[in-house]
């Protein structure tokens, strides 16, 4: 697989990733993958960004409104002057063999040859020339993506469970519902100008995997009555976020009629666009409007609106919401791997134990790609691309933990899988665990990071594996690293998270990290990291470990490293003060 590009590398328009990718060195049988219908890209609209670029160069259109409009598809500043980071927005994380591609050719082609999963299910890219955002965003939008609202003050990417419909213990597929509610969103005339951005997220297993406890609208799925005359609904909370005031969504609605989500949203965000606060922008998110309200008052304002929405004829969902669209098995390839016998029917122990999950389907598992700290070559998604046509459905989803899902892997293809995994610098075990550090991409790239964490998270990845036992990698361990308060990585909500600041050591500014212990979620909702002290950099990685093996030796049975951390806080915070010192 080849390597990242350098930053300043401009290859021509003329090759595509595709070409260059090893996709065309693994002797698979394509399958007939199951992909999404219909396009989110829109022609009108990158037309329309172009003649705004070229007004803003020739000084006709001002900076602000520039920066608004780009911002808004995607296109933000970065810490480099004159080049930009693209996101990109892949709806519920899915992202289809032809979608990967798109994504390995503007890579390749205008970036520095990989790009970074992020905790919304999207995939960014950076050191994007001006020139190249438009050609960037019509490739992408040839495979039928978009970059529409991927930032600004929109609807941002609706995440789901990347495990919906085939996890044994949801009561339902959250992601047709998650879909419909992307597309209505999509380019809505008041999603696309609220007074600040806006997360919705849907799950339906009991374990929150979507994170909607800290998302501005939070819908998890129930079943409402029984046996034959149970009912779909949502429980909804709403006004959870991180950042500069951690808070886990308040309870909305408890049993929502399914078909009826769109309509919800609608009301909420036509309150969020008549009464946010437009002026202060460090005030100006769904869960301050709340806070300044009061709950009972909002949802009060949301229900009245909800009530005109019916009586005017409610939006509604494009299915019926019972009997919506079901995802069924990719077909039958026959008993033996496409590898034609070359590549084992195993994989190693580790691996098998910490990224090889059944599916409710007999037969069937998901493939966790783990990916460090999140960073995907090109060459690497072509790979993947192969992999999912040949031996999945065609497809692979995107997850908030920075890994990619190949999903319906027949359970006598896990070890070919692997092979080629592995051959891809992709085989790498420990998926959730201490080893495999959520990271942001940090001040290497962000104006807003005040410390980078690409290299100590690898740093932080590599101790754990050295200093703790291989069956230290098979247990859940969430470990978070953000270059700034903003918390892009979740780290408020890691069992340990980390958070980027400095300290003046001998009179010149020194990178250290704050740590946040004990975040979680339940059925309660989010509890978040409580601070146990601050430690620089070099001794992060040797922290984390220690932190890591205190937890090991001190759980019960079934306790979650979040829930154990906030009970045994102070006997961590003691591990903590002993590495704060140089």
């Amino acid at each position: 697989m080849p390597g990242p590009a350098t930053a300043t590398e401009s290859p021509s328009a003329t090759p595509t990733a595709t070409a260059v990718g090893a996709a065309a060195e693994i002797d698979l049988v394509p399958a007939s993958g199951a992909g999404r219908d219909g396009s989110y890209a829109d022609a009108d609209q990158i037309d329309a960004f172009a003649r705004d670029l070229r007004r803003f160069e020739a000084g006709e259109l001002d900076a602000e409104t520039w920066r608004s409009r780009r911002v808004a598809l995607g296109a933000y500043g970065q810490r480099q002057e004159g080049v930009h980071m693209l996101r990109v927005k892949l709806p519920q994380g899915v992202a289809t063999a032809e979608q990967l591609r798109a994504l390995a050719d503007v890579a390749v082609l205008y970036s520095r040859g990989f790009g970074h999963v992020t905790t919304r299910q999207d995939f960014q890219l950076h050191f994007v020339h001006p020139s190249h955002l438009e050609p960037a965003m019509r490739r992408l939008a040839s495979a039928g993506l978009t970059t529409s609202g991927a930032g600004g003050n929109t609807v941002r990417n609706v995440v789901a469970c990347p495990f919906a419909g085939i996890a044994p213990d949801e009561p339902f597929d959250v992601t047709p519902y998650a879909e419909a509610f992307t597309r209505h969103f999509l380019r809505h005339p008041l999603g696309d100008s609220l007074p600040r951005k806006f997360k919705v997220a849907f799950e339906g297993c009991a374990e929150d995997h979507a994170a909607t406890a800290i998302q501005d609208l939070g819908f998890r799925a129930r079943l409402s009555g029984e046996g034959s005359g149970a009912r779909r609904v949502f429980s909804v909370t709403a006004a959870g976020g991180t950042s500069t005031l951690c808070a886990s969504g308040e309870p909305l609605v408890e049993e929502l009629p399914a078909g009826e989500i769109l309509a919800l949203g609608e009301a909420v965000v036509r309150v969020f666009h008549a009464r946010g606060d437009r002026a202060d922008r460090k005030r100006n998110r769904l869960k301050f409007l709340v806070r300044d309200m009061g709950l009972a008052p909002f949802r009060t304002a949301v229900m009245a609106e909800l009530e005109r929405l019916r009586a005017a004829g409610p939006p509604r969902l494009p299915f019926d919401p019972e009997r919506p669209p079901e995802e069924s098995p990719p077909g039958s390839r026959g008993g033996a791997a496409p590898s034609g016998g070359r590549a084992p029917a195993w994989a190693p122990g580790p691996f098998r134990a910490s990224n090889v999950r059944p599916q409710r389907q007999p037969g069937f598992c998901t493939v966790t790609v783990s990916p460090p700290r999140g960073d995907v070559t090109a060459g690497q998604l072509c790979g993947i691309a192969a992999l999912a046509e040949a031996y999945g459905d065609g497809s692979a989803r995107f997850t908030s933990a920075g890994h990619l899902l190949l999903r319906w892997v027949r359970d006598l293809h896990v070890g070919a899988v692997h092979a080629r995994l592995a051959a891809a610098g992709l085989g790498q075990d420990g998926a959730g665990s201490a080893a495999d550090v959520g990271a942001c991409p940090g001040a290497e790239v962000c104006r807003l990071a005040v410390t980078a964490t690409r290299e100590p998270a690898r740093r932080v990845a590599d101790e754990v594996r050295r200093a703790l036992p291989e069956t230290a990698r098979a247990v859940p361990i969430p470990v978070r690293m953000s270059g700034c308060p903003n918390g892009c990585a979740q780290h408020h909500l890691a069992a340990i998270g980390l958070q980027g600041c400095t300290r003046r050591v001998d009179g010149a500014a020194a990178p250290h990290f704050q740590v946040l212990l004990g975040g979680h979620t339940g059925e309660g909702g989010a509890v978040f990291g409580r601070p146990a002290g601050t430690v620089p950099e070099e001794r992060v990685p040797e922290l984390v470990a220690r932190l890591a093996g205190l937890y090991l030796a001190g759980r019960r049975d079934g306790e979650g490293a979040g829930a154990w951390f906030a009970r045994e806080f102070e006997r961590a915070r003691e591990a903590v003060a002993a590495h704060s010192r140089r």
